[in-house]
C-alpha cells in the first residue's frame, strides 16, 4: 500500500531518501527553505552527486511521484510520515548542534496543529540517544496533541555510503525503526514493504546509538588495516596478501565472534602475541596508537568489574569460574584472577568454584602463574559449587557452564549475580538481583 510521505531537508540523505522511495511506488513531498533545491527536484534533478539518483529522480518527476516546497504546513497536510533528514554537524566541543532539527520540528508541531488524524515523524538523522525524547516534549508543546495518540516519533537511522547510497538503500544489512508505538511500527513497514532487508523494531535509544557504533567500527577496521599494513611495510612483507588471508578467516576474524560485551580477554595466546606485535612496531620505529591501546582498554575493564564488586558493597564474594574461559583449566593471564586478588587485598572473604580447575593437578606455567599471583590459592578454591553459591552475598559468573544453571534458579532475596559472561537473566536468578557486566 503506497504512502503519502514528507522528507525535510533535500541534502544527501534526503535526496536519495525521496527518489528511492518514490521509486518504490509512493508519493513524496520534499521540503526544505532553500529555494533553489526546491526548484531542483520541481525539475526532476538532484541536489547532490551520487550515483544513479539523476536518472531516478527524472523518471519519478515525469511520473508524477515527486515534487517539493518550502512550505512545511502544505506538506504536512497532505502527507502521513514525515522524515527529518537534516544535518547534524559537531559543535567545536564535540557535541551535536541540533538547531536545525529543532526549528524543524517547531514547524511541524506548529503545522500539527491543525491537522486531523495521526501523524508519523521518523528521525533520519543521525542524533545521540535521548534526541527521539526531546523531540516528543517539543511537539507535544508546539501542536497541543499527545504522542502515542495524535502522533508518534520513531527513530530509522540510515546507512547509506556515498557512490553506493542507491543500492545501500534498497538493499541495507536492516531497517532500524527505534519506536514504542505500534500503529506507527506498522506504518514504516509499510513505508519498506519493498525494501529488501530484516525489518527490525527496538528501542528508540538502541537504534539512535547504532550509527555511532557502526561507523567508529568501520574506523577502527580501517586505522587497524593500516597499522598492520605499516608494521608489514616495515618488515618488507606483502601487507595486501598478509590481510588478504586475514580476511579468509569468516570463522573468528570477520565473523560475530568476540563482538560480545562482557570481561576482558586471557589466556596464553591474546597477551602475548599482541605484546609481540606491539614490540615489532617499537623496534622499527613506529606508533600503532590502535594496537598500543588495546592492553590498557582490556586493564580498565578489569578496574570498572573491580570497582562495581566494591560498591555493590557485599563482603562475600563468590565467584562462578577461574580460568580464563569456559570449559578449560588454563589460568595464565586469567583477568579475573586480578580482580581476586585486588579483592583480597580489600578485605573481601572469597570463594571461587571452577569445575575445570583442581590445584593439586595443575602443572608447569600454569601452576606458577597462580601461585605467584595467589599463594594461598587453595583456601579459597572449592569443589563444592552448592558451597560457594550459599555462603556468598554477591555471586560473580565469570564463565557460562551448563552447571550453574539449576544453582542460579534457587537462589534467595539479598544475594546479588554479578554476570560477566552473559550466562543468566533476571528471570534465570531465583529472587537473586541480576545485574551484568556492562547490561
Amino acid at each position: 500500500m503506497n504512502v503519502n510521505i514528507s522528507i525535510f531537508g533535500l541534502g544527501y540523505v534526503g535526496c536519495v531518501g525521496l527518489g528511492c522511495l518514490a521509486q518504490t511506488g509512493h508519493r513524496v513531498i520534499g521540503v526544505d527553505p532553500q529555494k533553489s533545491k526546491v526548484d531542483f527536484i520541481n525539475a526532476g534533478r538532484a541536489t547532490i552527486i551520487e550515483t544513479g539518483i539523476d536518472q531516478i529522480l527524472a523518471k519519478q518527476h515525469e511520473a508524477g511521484n515527486i515534487s517539493a516546497t518550502t512550505d512545511c504546513a502544505e506538506a504536512i497536510s497532505r502527507t502521513e510520515v514525515s522524515f527529518i533528514c537534516v544535518g547534524t554537524p559537531s559543535t567545536p566541543n564535540g557535541h551535536l548542534d541540533l538547531g536545525a532539527i529543532l526549528h524543524v520540528v517547531e514547524e511541524i508541531g506548529t503545522a500539527l496543529k491543525n491537522k486531523p488524524g495521526r501523524h508519523v515523524i521518523a528521525l533520519r538523522s543521525t542524533v545521540l540517544p535521548g534526541t527521539n525524547e526531546k523531540v516528543v516534549k517539543l511537539l507535544e508543546s508546539c501542536s497541543g496533541k499527545i504522542h502515542g495518540q495524535d502522533f508518534a516519533v520513531v527513530s530509522n537511522p540510515e546507512f547509506l555510503r556515498e557512490a553506493t547510497a542507491v543500492e545501500d538503500f534498497h538493499k541495507p544489512p536492516f531497517t532500524l525503526i527505534g519506536s514504542r508505538i505500534e500503529w506507527a511500527t506498522d506504518v514504516l513497514k509499510r513505508v519498506y514493504a519493498s525494501v529488501q532487508a530484516p525489518f527490525l523494531v527496538v528501542e528508540p535509544e538502541v537504534a539512535e546509538l547504532m550509527k555511532y557504533v557502526c561507523n567508529s567500527y568501520h574506523a577502527l577496521k580501517i586505522t587497524f588495516a593500516n597499522e598492520v599494513g605499516n608494521i608489514c611495510e616495515r618488515l618488507n612483507i606483502d601487507s595486501r596478501k598478509v590481510m588478504e588471508i586475514f580476511c579468509l578467516d569468516t570463522k573468528l576474524n570477520i565473523s560475530k565472534a568476540y563482538l560480545k560485551p562482557g570481561f576482558a580477554y586471557g589466556g596464553s595466546c591474546l597477551p602475548k602475541d599482541l605484546k609481540a606485535l606491539r614490540t615489532i612496531a617499537h623496534d622499527h620505529y613506529l606508533e600503532c596508537p590502535v594496537l598500543e591501546g588495546i592492553e590498557r582498554s582490556n586493564e580498565l575493564q578489569k578496574e570498572l568489574v573491580c570497582r562495581e564488586i566494591q560498591r555493590l558493597g557485599k563482603r562475600k564474594v563468590g565467584f562462578l569460574g577461574l580460568s580464563f574461559k569456559a570449559g578449560t583449566d588454563d589460568l595464565r593471564e586469567s583477568p579475573i584472577v586480578d580482580v581476586i586478588e585486588r579483592l583480597l587485598g580489600k578485605g573481601f572473604s572469597v570463594l571461587v568454584y571452577d569445575e575445570h580447575v583442581h590445584i593439586s593437578s595443575l602443572t608447569g606455567a600454569n601452576r606458577e602463574f597462580i601461585l605467584q599471583k595467589i599463594p594461598y590459592i587453595s583456601s579459597f578454591i572449592s569443589d563444592d559449587l552448592k558451597k560457594v553459591v550459599e555462603n556468598s552475598e554477591l555471586i560473580v559468573i565469570v564463565n557460562n557452564e551448563p552447571r550453574l544453571k539449576a544453582v542460579l534458579a534457587a537462589l534467595g532475596p539479598g544475594q546479588v549475580v554479578y554476570d560477566l559472561a552473559n550466562a543468566a537473566s533476571s528471570q534465570t536468578v531465583g529472587k537473586a538481583q541480576y545485574l551484568g557486566v556492562s547490561w
